[in-house]
């Protein structure tokens, strides 16, 4: 049975769906601004894996990842820019579709737009305050008083005690409870802004994941993914708003990826170790940075640096190299084979990507002894499992121009210039080609058919 780290129990547990044969998801999405980084590519491809291998394992899966297109950061980025709010938006949405298709990240089956669903959130609004829970500040803010929700700190396991005494609290004038959050702001000159009960204005951040996922995926549902980042406050203050206003559990299993490092230090812009997933793949191949992130678990810190990104090109291209070598057909994947177990095994434990990884090299050692078409086959079905592998085997080890900048043209030309040479006896000329070519990260393989190359 799959196991689930349920971030809310602080445990591994069973997974069992609330309807038989049927997943209910929602992750929380980009705030659509800037340019996806690395933390996003994170969270794109951990839940687009854990949504494969749920419809893998047979279950009829509903994918929610939401957009937010309205926040205080859009606004300040417009401005900046002298641009509409729609159309920065718009942009950057393109720029993230066109990200995750690179990342091999399938498309959620609904993709909502906060925008799109103000009129609910007025009206959960107006539910809270229905049930005492929230209530205008002085400021005119619509806020939520969190210490009338008994179960408000079950999620990040933080009492309000902890929390006043710990936290840095955003306070704003007129509220409760310095920990008290906004869920409707009173409208700003300039700002997009709509009617509601309370005066005009736009939605708190949190207020927007309560609904869209209400809507979309009803009131109780299975699974709610996000980064770790997210736990506190985003994710608690959605169970105190939408277990506030429905008066039950909101969701059964809560999941979070761990954080993105570079170099071991934590990402950000004023330590200059910023990446945008574009800045990556305009030097690695887009399945290689996929790779690199399932290659860990994860709940796992991942850590990126050049080495790390080097040492997964190297190891996915041992895997594509067993695929060239022995050419798969298409199969069915036989779970009672012991690879396709154990691969089933490590992926049944809390989505265990590190270990199916293994599997995944056992398997191409495998291959590379026996020459099996079958098990070929079973390496890029199971490969397929997690968005990997799906691709040509030359295709992937020729692709791009490589360090030096060598087209699959210039190099097929030196190869040429390097059989012409030892036809003529001219060893030197010969092997100072191959290094040429080695020292441009490009491997040359004799074989009986010929040359073959790949980058190294």
């Amino acid at each position: 049975m799959l196991k689930i780290y349920n971030s809310l129990s602080r445990s591994k547990q069973d997974f069992i769906p609330i309807e038989p044969g049927k997943v209910r998801m929602y992750v929380c999405g980009m705030t659509v601004y800037d340019f996806c980084h690395l933390g996003h590519a994170r969270v794109l491809v951990v839940f687009d894996m854990i949504q494969r291998w749920l419809k893998a394992e047979g279950y009829d899966v509903t994918y929610v990842r939401n957009i937010t297109d309205i926040d205080d950061k859009i606004i300040k980025r417009a401005a900046e820019n002298h641009e509409a709010i729609d159309a920065l938006t718009g942009r950057f949405i393109a720029a993230m579709d066109e990200d995750a298709a690179k990342l091999g990240v399938e498309k959620p089956d609904y993709e909502p737009r906060a925008t799109q669903y103000v009129p609910g959130m007025i009206a959960m609004i107006q539910a809270l305050m229905d049930n005492g829970l929230a209530y205008v500040a002085k400021s005119g803010d619509v806020c939520y008083s969190v210490h009338k929700f008994p179960g408000y700190g079950k999620l990040s396991g933080k009492s309000l005690d902890d929390l006043r005494a710990g936290e840095r609290v955003d306070v704003a004038v007129g509220k409760d409870d310095p920990l008290d959050f906004v869920l409707w702001k009173s409208a700003k000159p300039g700002e997009p802004q709509w009617d509601s009960p309370w005066g005009s204005g736009r939605p708190g951040w949190h207020i927007e994941c309560s609904v869209m996922s209400d809507a979309l995926l009803g009131e109780y549902f299975d699974i709610h993914g996000g980064g770790a980042d997210l736990q506190f406050p985003h994710h608690e203050n959605e169970i105190a708003q939408s277990e506030g206003a429905h008066g039950h559990q909101h969701v059964n299993y809560w999941i979070h990826n761990g954080f993105v490092r570079v170099d071991n230090e934590k990402m950000s812009k004023s330590l200059g170790n910023f990446f945008t997933i574009r800045e990556v793949l305009g030097r690695y191949d887009a399945e290689v940075l996929r790779f690199f992130i399932l290659r860990a678990h994860y709940r796992s810190p991942l850590n990126y640096s050049d080495q790390h990104l080097d040492d997964a090109k190297s190891a996915l291209t041992r895997l594509y190299t067993a695929l060239k070598n022995v050419p798969p057909e298409a199969i069915e994947i036989d779970w009672q084979n012991s690879y396709a177990a154990a691969f089933k095994a490590a992926m049944a434990d809390d989505f265990n990507t590190a270990e199916a990884v293994a599997v995944l090299f056992d398997l191409a050692n495998e291959v590379n002894k026996t020459c099996d078409v079958q098990l070929a086959g079973l390496l890029r079905s199971l490969g397929g499992t997690l968005g990997l592998l799906q691709r040509d085997a030359s295709e992937f080890l020729q692709g791009g121009m490589g360090e030096a900048g060598l087209g699959a043209e210039q190099i097929e030309r030196r190869i040429a210039e390097r059989v012409a040479a030892k036809a003529a006896k001219n060893y030197a000329e010969a092997d100072r080609i191959r290094k040429e070519l080695l020292d441009a990260g490009v491997v040359l393989e004799d074989t009986a058919q010929g040359t073959e190359w790949r980058r190294g």
